[in-house]
């Protein structure tokens, strides 16, 4: 099993189910954690040499937004930001007690909780985001006002929050050069300019074509830990996978990532023994067939077992 630097022992993760889509319109993907659960996921990590801390899904009961229009663009704010400021306490929490942070979303507005939650106890860490998209939008460049298109805004202190209130609690915690993105292939203009205009790496499908996917990896891991020295969190959307191997996620694009090429990154970044926190988001299982359903389940409890040490030989 693989030694980690920052964990305490005996080796203990902490998951954290997350039935939240109030980021997104699309219902169902508050499901997605219950999903992976039931298909076995704690036993599998269990297998594999850890102590597993669950205490059942976080079902939100005490946040209510019922009256909650919209801010400019923004849909559902308050909801938003009270149920991610609940997470980013909960991952610090577990942090503080030495266990690694695994979230099971749910949308990815949560990693706005879930990174702050990190930073919280580890200052010096470091983002690997892998996504077919950025969701690095702000309040002015939104089509859509959705918040899972934003957290990364939030996290780098690019939307204000003193113009939204309602998101106070929120730190700029993360600095442009702490955050590299793998897998990138459906961004909004705006999005763009806001990489170009702060220097943050990206590595798109552009890159996985051309370097191979090992080589984007060490080149994300040379960029944001050149020491290799320093806490990982991992924050990857299964979108991020082309839609023939992970079909049943909210915003498909295709032209993503190969089931071995998802894995593969998982389990380089375990192999650095530097993995503090994994988010795996946007799991939705009401979208499509009961088959692709399954077929996305499975493939989301594999890339878990896969960043925490489970290896093919």
């Amino acid at each position: 099993m693989t030694s980690h630097r920052f964990l305490s022992e005996p080796k203990t993760v902490a998951i954290v189910g997350c039935p939240f889509s109030g980021g997104q319109p699309r219902p169902g993907v508050d499901d997605g954690p219950i999903h992976l659960v039931n298909a076995g996921l704690l036993d599998q990590l269990s297998e594999l040499g850890w102590t597993v801390d669950f205490g059942g899904h976080h079902q939100f009961e005490e946040i209510s937004a019922a009256d909650d229009p919209p801010i400019g663009k923004l849909k559902n704010p308050r909801l938003v930001s009270r149920v991610t400021g609940a997470v980013a306490e909960t991952i610090g929490g577990h942090m503080r007690q030495g266990k690694l942070a695994l979230t099971l979303g749910g949308d990815h507005s949560l990693a706005m909780g879930t990174i702050s939650g990190t930073f919280s106890q580890y200052p010096d860490a470091v983002v690997v985001w892998v996504d077919a998209h950025t969701d690095i939008n702000t309040a002015e460049t939104t089509d859509s006002g959705n918040i899972h298109g934003m957290p990364v805004s939030f996290l780098l202190g690019l939307q204000k929050v003193d113009q939204l209130p309602a998101f106070s609690w929120v730190s700029p915690v993360l600095k442009p050069n702490k955050i590299v993105y793998i897998g990138l292939r459906d961004v909004d203009a705006g999005e763009k300019k806001i990489l170009k205009d702060y220097g943050i790496k990206a590595f798109s499908m552009h890159e996985v074509d051309k370097y191979g996917i090992g080589k984007v990896v060490e080149m994300a891991l040379d960029h944001v830990n050149p020491g290799r020295d320093l806490p990982i969190h991992l924050s990857f959307d299964v979108d991020a996978l082309d839609p023939s191997v992970a079909p049943s996620t909210g915003t498909p694009v295709r032209g993503g990532l190969t089931f071995r090429e998802g894995h593969y990154i998982c389990e380089a970044i375990c192999e650095t023994g530097l993995l503090v926190a994994l988010d795996l988001m946007e799991v939705n299982p009401s979208l499509l067939d009961p088959v692709s359903v399954e077929q996305t389940v499975k493939v989301g409890c594999s890339l878990v077992r896969s960043a925490l040490g489970e290896t093919l030989l």
